[in-house]
């Protein structure tokens, strides 16, 4: 087996992993470490999709026995370095780095950003840190891809002390975004430099208005919070309504932070589930309004960034939900019919790339996402000094 970058894109109760090939970046192995209860699942497939351990594990050390596994697996040949995703780089971390303790220090700084992600990412880095002293890792930023958005796409109407301060728009799933920017440039050339909208819709949804291969907007902002109804998130909401219940409904600020984060998006609105495949098989019709919301919040957010871009070419769907549920891709392109979006149902049926008629004034595109290929890249490249 060939040389080999770890990448890991750690979650709130899941740990997801891939590794890849130094030379050609061609995956090796792909995987998950679940915490479900108490117990803990550990799960991995080789490039061809077998399944090549599924464990349950005793202990939560889970960081340094997937090295150990690891390193079993890898045989003779070694590991050269780890990869991360962060979800906030903040005003000052705009691009990959190498990992540093005075990076993981500032890093942690901006954790009340992102209070369901930041320290869930950086758990790793501390781990390899300690028990790898010399494997060099990399961290890239959730935020980086927004970083060039104009002002006007990222100041709030705050006092300007507040924007000096870093208080601004940042937006997010950046590294889903980059990728499906360099699979749209290989699929539809055409298209890539033109006016497009991203929609990376799973349990974390956004939208992210690209032109000429670069965002221009986006629908989250200071965190990931903001924008789209979500699986457990609210999305963009009254600000008053946050000041309402703390002052009347007594709550604290965590209690509140648990009602937006935790117990508010699909979850909140169905009271029955976060999970959008159960919601689309639910008769409840607290499941079908909760779908409804859903979709008319995505469209409605489509073309808002429409306005951004002074028009639409393309629109890509991509992440759980955007590539796997034919139903919401179907409701949401029927909603922006106004737009010049026809969609093919049979395409779509079957999530064919093309997912709109040939006559659509605006095209239509499934496109996976691999957040992980594009963190193995950039450390490469990094490590490389091509970076």
């Amino acid at each position: 087996m060939p040389d080999a970058i770890l990448v890991f894109n750690a979650g709130s109760s899941s740990l997801k992993f891939a590794l890849f090939e130094v030379a050609d970046l061609n995956r090796i192995l792909v995987g998950t470490i679940e915490t479900v209860d108490t117990a803990i699942r550990f799960c991995a497939r080789d490039a061809q999709g077998k399944i090549v351990a599924d464990e349950a594990w005793q202990h939560q050390d889970v960081v340094n026995t997937l090295l150990t596994w690891l390193n079993g697996h890898l045989g003779a040949s070694k590991l050269i370095a780890a990869g991360h995703r962060v979800v906030h780089g903040g005003s000052d971390h705009c691009a990959p780095e190498v990992v540093t303790p005075a990076l993981i220090a500032a890093l942690e700084q901006l954790a009340p950003l992102a209070p369901l992600h930041q320290l869930h990412d950086l758990a790793p880095l501390r781990v390899i840190a300690a028990a790898r002293p010399t494997l060099p890792q990399v961290v890239c930023f959730d935020t980086a891809f927004h970083n060039n958005m104009l002002p006007v796409a990222t100041r709030f109407a705050l006092p300007r002390s507040f924007e000096t301060n870093g208080i601004r728009r940042y937006g997010f799933h950046g590294l889903s975004y980059e990728y499906i920017a360099i699979r749209l440039a290989e699929l539809a050339p055409e298209i890539v430099q033109k006016k497009v909208i991203m929609a990376h819709l799973g349990n974390g949804a956004s939208l992210c208005a690209m032109k000429d291969g670069r965002s221009v907007d986006t629908s989250m902002g200071l965190t990931p919070l903001d924008g789209l109804v979500m699986g457990t998130r609210c999305g963009a909401i009254d600000p008053g309504l946050v000041l309402f219940i703390l002052r009347e409904r007594g709550m604290t600020v965590q209690a509140v932070q648990d009602l937006l984060y935790q117990r508010s998006g699909l979850l909140g609105v169905s009271g029955i589930s976060s999970d959008m495949r159960i919601l689309l098989q639910s008769k409840d019709p607290r499941a079908a309004e909760a779908i409804d919301l859903f979709v008319f919040r995505v469209a409605r957010e489509i073309a808002a960034l429409a306005a951004t871009l002074e028009g639409l070419d393309a629109l890509v769907f991509t992440a759980g939900i955007g590539e796997h549920a034919p139903e919401i891709r179907q409701r949401i392109c029927e909603k922006l019919a106004w737009l010049g979006v026809k969609s093919d149902a049979e395409a779509n049926s079957r999530s064919a790339l093309r997912i709109t008629l040939p006559d659509s004034l605006v095209a239509a595109f499934v496109i996976p996402t691999n957040e992980e290929f594009v963190i193995a890249a950039h450390a490469r490249e990094l490590l490389s000094g091509t970076g």
